[in-house]
């Protein structure tokens, strides 16, 4: 298997992540508590990668839902993934339906592994999943329906769906939504690249959440907890062997 077709299957394969899998923290055979992660793995960063943990956590919110569906470009899923990532959108969920992924050579630049990847099939068990979870679901698609961006409240929580390159989101997927909205626009065309008009909505919606709110980022103590102990452990070299070297108690 290529690197690229590795990279894919890691991306739209991924497991949902659940911050209640109590497997996630185990290693060598012993679970271990957030918080004790960070207190074992604090010394072997760099007080300049620990401060930029934690201001990227300063920035993270789970307000914001990224939610990709049917796209066949596999740069594209890649390049939305790296806007959710740099604008703090944590969750992120990939609608993969039937689609025939195309090879790119284009990269996510690794933001997958700081994210919360999902990985659906269907466009309704993803909805279903959103709505329970406390959120509006909204789709980015110009008809009859649609609202500006500007008259969206993102100080709630808020799924934003982006649909496929070429014929936009499913006909499942519009009805389940919310809202449908557009990015007005003033030329002569109707639409931008997924990945140019992910970015652009993503950075509407951290500047609505930041003049509605007085701010962007807004982990509870228990996510901040959770993530920076992920965090650590993408930082650290080798950490799953240092966890699991600790002697018993310590």
């Amino acid at each position: 298997m290529d690197r690229l077709s590795e990279k894919r299957r890691r991306l739209l394969q991924v497991s949902p992540y659940s911050p209640l899998d109590e497997d996630r923290f185990s290693f060598g055979g012993r679970s271990f508590a957030a918080e004790e992660i960070v207190e074992a793995l604090a010394d072997y960063l760099t007080p300049e990668r620990a401060q930029r943990i934690d201001r990227v956590l300063d920035g993270r919110t789970y307000g914001l839902a990224t939610v990709v569906e049917g796209l066949i470009n596999m740069g594209n899923v890649s390049a939305v993934m790296r806007s959710a990532e740099a604008f703090g959108v944590q969750p992120f969920h990939v609608v993969t339906g039937e689609a025939t992924f195309k090879n790119s050579r284009r990269t996510s630049q690794g933001a997958e592994k700081w994210l919360d990847v999902y990985r659906w099939v269907e466009p309704a068990a993803c909805a279903r999943h959103l709505h329970e979870a406390g959120y509006r679901i909204i789709v980015t698609h110009l008809d009859e329906r649609s609202v500006p961006i500007e008259a969206v409240d993102f100080s709630t929580p808020t799924a934003i769906v982006f649909g496929n390159e070429r014929d936009g989101a499913s006909r499942e997927t519009l009805e389940l939504a919310d809202e449908h909205v557009i990015v007005p626009m003033a030329g002569f065309v109707q639409s931008f690249n997924i990945s140019v008009a992910a970015a652009v909505t993503l950075y509407h919606a951290t500047l609505d959440r930041k003049a509605r709110l007085s701010r962007h980022g807004d982990l509870t103590d228990a996510e901040r907890t959770d993530l920076r102990a992920r965090f650590y452990l993408k930082s650290v070299r080798a950490a799953d062997q240092i966890l699991a070297e600790l002697p018993r108690g310590g």
